[in-house]
């Protein structure tokens, strides 16, 4: 029932799917009924890719119930070898097989296949689709990886991207860059577009870079500890966290920590005239814990929001969340139920949100601006164009992508606080035309406003305008005063100017 509406994760076979679809030579056969197929539209339909997932499904109906559903597996796991010849494959049940307990793994293991078989448990009525990806990828390392003589040059492997990840193939062409600068070569990325032979050859690397911890970790303390392969624990998101990162690899490497900033635009930016307008703007975070975390820092950091609120889907991460969320001074939201979070969004009121693609529907409900920054996403977020959010070029986009909503929502509320102007009004004509309306409006010149005395606390929301219309928000709100009675003009008659004027 729940797929029915909006969820967060999957179930874990679906994070089996992320995995299976990011790499090259591995097959996954997937033991599920008949209509479980629709997730090979998650990845043809919203990521775009140009092939189909490589996953063969039994498919089975409610017919085979009764005969020998195992010997279906056993046919379909046949049939993918002979005709896609992979180097390895996965085996598993999706939530609805699993009920039927005909064990996948003990079935492909007695056919003999002459390649790595690799069984996945994932129990899909207590885990999630982030829990599916990071086992299946753990395992998968688990069973292929082995000790190796270290590269001659310092090289890393780049752990952790997925089909289906919010900006994963941008994210790693950003990284690759990054870590050229410093003389760090990538030995492996994986599980993106690496194959089984790749996956053998990971401990020849002298660190891992963990790049997201929901799909990766696990496959990292791994390496770890049976290869004994550091990782890194800062993800570059944002500039801060991109000098951390680099930071860390140099003391990984010993080598010296460059890092080419001649892109960065992201804090001249944020200190422009334009964006101290939207300096101590209140924002609401939510999305999986990774991202969030990363976001928080930049919104209070490095942009200047107030964080009012954050939370997390994953309850992996909830913990760490938990932690976040009490240096920020605010209570944690951890949840799968976009209902909660809706609530907590309009209990909150904050002026932007900054979520998920259910965000973003909450916040066309709520008429509250939505910039996205973590999975689930829809179609609209794996953009043609080059668009990552790690490293240098990631905080440009991020600025944008989060400053943007803000400054058309600002445009909008001048086109409505100004709309009795002569040059604004509904029937004013283009402005580069002249203006061509015969409708007479009223002229806030014509009433006095020399007696009205400013408050200090409205004076300096007053600041707050953009000084190309700070002088006719003052002549507005004057002009409503002195309609009013009014001699004095607090922060709270500057408010009921702005509404009057925005109806």
């Amino acid at each position: 029932m729940k797929l029915s509406v909006w969820t967060y994760e999957g179930p874990p076979h679906v994070g089996a799917l992320r995995v299976a679809t990011a790499m090259k030579g591995l097959h996954y056969v997937l033991h599920a009924p008949q209509g479980d197929t629709y997730a090979d539209l998650l990845f043809t339909m919203i990521e775009r890719r140009d092939h189909r997932p490589p996953v063969t499904y039994t498919t089975f109906q409610a017919r085979d119930l009764g005969s020998d559903t195992a010997n279906l597996f056993k046919t379909a796991c046949q049939a993918a070898y002979d005709r896609f010849q992979p180097q390895a494959m996965i085996v598993g049940a999706s939530c609805t097989a699993e009920l039927i307990q005909d064990d996948p793994g003990g079935m492909a293991e007695t056919m003999g296949l002459p390649i790595p078989v690799i069984p996945l448990d994932l129990p899909s009525y207590q885990r999630k689709e982030n829990f599916g990806a990071d086992e299946t990828f753990f395992q998968i390392v688990r069973a292929l990886a082995r000790p190796r003589p270290r590269t001659d040059r310092i090289t890393c492997n780049l752990i952790g991207p997925t089909a289906l990840g919010f900006r994963h193939r941008d994210d790693i062409t950003e990284l690759t860059g990054l870590l050229a600068d410093m003389g760090v070569s990538v030995n492996v990325t994986a599980p993106y577009g690496a194959t089984p032979e790749d996956i053998a050859q990971l401990g020849g690397a002298n660190f891992n870079v963990l790049m997201y911890p929901e799909t990766g970790e696990s496959a990292c303390r791994w390496m770890e500890r049976e290869l004994g392969q550091p990782y890194t624990r800062t993800v570059p998101i944002g500039v801060g966290a991109t000098r951390d990162f680099v930071a860390e690899v140099a003391k990984l490497t010993r080598i010296k920590a460059q890092i080419d900033e001649s892109r960065l635009r992201q804090p001249w930016y944020a200190r422009s005239v334009d964006s101290t307008y939207l300096t101590s703007k209140r924002v609401f975070l939510f999305g999986d814990g990774t991202h969030v975390a990363a976001a928080a820092r930049i919104a209070r950091d490095e942009i200047g929001f107030e964080v009012v609120g954050l939370g997390c889907y994953n309850r992996e991460m909830a913990r760490p969340t938990r932690a976040l969320a009490r240096e920020y001074g605010v209570e944690a939201l951890i949840t799968d139920d976009y209902l909660e979070v809706e609530a907590r969004i309009e209990a909150l009121a904050p002026e932007m949100i900054l979520g998920t693609q259910m965000e973003r529907h909450i916040g066309k409900r709520l008429g509250i601006p939505c910039a996205v920054i973590s999975a689930p996403v829809h179609v609209q977020d794996f953009p043609a164009r080059y668009s990552p959010q790690m490293g240098i070029e990631g905080a440009n986009v991020i600025f944008d992508t989060w400053v943007h909503p803000l400054m058309m929502g600002l445009e909008e509320h001048l086109l409505t606080m100004f709309r009795e102007d002569v040059e604004f009004h509904d029937a004013a004509g283009a402005s580069h035309h002249g203006s061509t309306s015969q409708i007479e409006v009223p002229d806030p010149g014509e009433v006095r406003t020399d007696a009205i005395v400013w408050l200090d606390d409205a004076e300096r929301e007053l600041k707050k305008v953009p000084f190309f219309v700070r002088g006719k928000a003052r002549r507005n709100t004057e002009t409503f005063a002195v309609e009013r009675g009014l001699h004095e003009i607090g922060i709270e008659t500057l408010y009921e100017a702005k509404a009057h004027y925005a109806r």
